[in-house]
């Protein structure tokens, strides 16, 4: 049973900052959490710590990688295991995030507008050296996707049904179902009173 410390949210952004800061040229870090944890915030105090010390940061979050609503929708708009297999394009994640990024220099910040159900209509955008980029959303583990270090917000199951909208509650048992082991675990049921995995 992996042992737990507390730790303040200020010291936990500052804890993943210091591990990527570490990171040779450009890295990609996952903040895999979700939606109930609300992993973006995490992504972004990161990111500002990064770019305070002098390091090139951006946040990328996976719902601006959404799949269009015909593809999202096509069987059933509260099955799970649609939630799980094809509700985010991580193939574009893969392709337009971490590949570009490493490969061409560059990287493309959002690819699909989930509300307006259209392209983002985002550009490219260049990356100077050693940027870091994070990206925070759910399910991100164990997608085959190449990252230099990964975050997990765990919730229990009784806290994602809490923080999870009624009609969401379908997400639940996909984000419980897919699960794999990252390099820092926090425990995330009270986000205002974290644990880390030592």
């Amino acid at each position: 049973m992996p042992e737990f410390t507390a730790i303040t949210p200020t010291a936990l952004a500052d804890l993943i900052a210091a591990r990527a800061a570490d990171l040779p040229g450009h890295a990609v870090i996952a903040i895999d959490g979700a939606d109930a944890a609300d992993p973006v915030p995490l992504a972004r105090a990161v990111a500002e710590r990064l770019r305070t010390s002098g390091r090139p940061a951006a946040v990328v979050s996976l719902h601006d990688y959404v799949r269009p609503a015909s593809l999202r929708l096509e069987y059933d708009p509260t099955d799970e295991f649609t939630y799980r297999t094809a509700w985010f394009d991580y193939a574009a994640l893969r392709r337009e995030v971490l590949v570009a990024l490493r490969e061409q220099d560059r990287w493309l910040p959002a690819l699909w507008d989930e509300h307006a159900d259209r392209s983002a209509r985002a550009r490219h955008r260049g990356a100077a050296p050693d940027t870091v980029l994070l990206v925070a959303g759910p399910m991100l583990l164990g997608r085959d996707l190449d990252f230099d270090l990964t975050v997990a917000l765990r919730m229990s199951e009784g806290a994602l049904r809490r923080r999870t909208p009624p009609a969401d509650q379908f997400t639940v048992a996909a984000v419980l179902a897919h699960q794999a082991a990252p390099d820092i675990l926090v425990a995330w049921d009270h986000p205002d009173r974290p644990a880390v995995r030592a």
